[in-house]
């Protein structure tokens, strides 16, 4: 389920250095946190979507695997994003 093309271009003009700049740690987190909370709504209507799932928790991994390189890089980025986004660490 990707996402649409104007949530895409807000996410990218909000967390990125301009409206090109994709491929910022900051972007990919938000893009994937966007998916997660799509792909979750999605799961808790078709209980046993399995190959979703499993996509979901692939998306979650990745998504960890940048807040740990982010955390290890830049400290006050990863605070900022981590309250930018609501998410709990």
């Amino acid at each position: 389920m990707p996402l649409n093309k104007e949530e895409t271009l807000k996410i990218v003009s909000t967390f990125g250095a301009n409206e090109k700049d994709t491929g910022r740690t900051d972007v990919q987190i938000a893009l994937l946190t966007k998916r997660i909370e799509e792909l979750t709504e999605h799961l808790k209507i078709h209980k046993k979507d399995h190959s979703s799932r499993r996509g979901l928790l692939k998306m979650v991994g990745d998504r960890r695997s940048l807040l740990k390189y982010l955390r290890r890089v830049d400290l006050e980025r990863y605070r900022t994003i981590l309250e930018q986004l609501n998410l709990r660490k």
